[in-house]
């Protein structure tokens, strides 16, 4: 059996394994490493625990994901009840900065807007409205403002690396300008990419992270 053979053997495993996941109507296919998900699912969580899945196999070095959300008919939502429910969970969340965050949706499409002032707060928006029903996608184009005193960056997120048990720093390379961070090098896993760039935006200054790390094979 050929490498990708295998490694496709292994993600659809790894789907069918994940309790979230409904993997029947799933494709999988992998060429050098690369693995694309093709199919429907019944809710953009779903969705987003697909492609979590393939990532967490070793030896997955990209994932395109092209499966597509179906929602059944007792569970569509219009756009104004979906806007209404996404603006009470961000006021709910005391994660989330009050009035910092736009909403728009269009056809089960989220669209997030406005500034805060850390990485965290951004990601914590989305996962806020991933989990609503009725959305087919999120859109994250929520925005973070630069913060002073950003010179030591560098040395903060060089510290983060060597702190983290789940990280191999020494094959990252990191540059800073103007706040904007570049990850390149190679590491050995998704979780590995995933803590490099993690670590990264919870650096104070940053608002933007290129991360152009590469997966190497196993």
């Amino acid at each position: 059996m050929s490498e990708d053979l295998n490694l496709q053997q292994r993600v659809i495993d790894e789907l069918a394994f994940d309790p979230r996941v409904d993997a029947a109507h799933i494709g999988v296919s992998v060429r050098h490493g690369v693995v694309a998900l093709t199919g429907h699912v019944e809710s953009y969580i779903e969705k987003y625990a697909a492609e979590r899945a393939a990532r967490r196999v070793k030896g997955v070095k990209a994932v395109a994901e092209e499966i597509e959300v179906r929602l059944p008919s007792d569970k569509k939502t219009g756009d104004d009840e979906i806007a209404a429910r996404a603006v009470r969970m961000l006021a709910w969340d005391v994660a989330v900065p009050l009035g910092g965050i736009q909403v728009k949706v269009e056809h089960g499409v989220v669209t997030l807007s406005g500034e805060v002032d850390w990485a965290y707060q951004r990601a914590e928006a989305e996962y806020d409205v991933r989990k609503l029903g009725g959305v087919k996608a999120v859109i994250n184009d929520i925005g973070i403002r630069p913060q002073v005193n950003t010179s030591d960056v560098r040395a903060q997120i060089r510290a983060a690396f060597e702190r983290s048990a789940d990280l191999e720093a020494s094959g990252i390379d990191v540059s800073v300008a103007d706040g904007k961070v570049v990850l390149s090098g190679k590491v050995r896993s998704w979780i590995e990419r995933e803590e490099a760039a993690r670590a990264a935006w919870s650096a104070p200054g940053v608002i933007a992270v290129d991360d152009q790390i590469q997966i190497t094979r196993p």
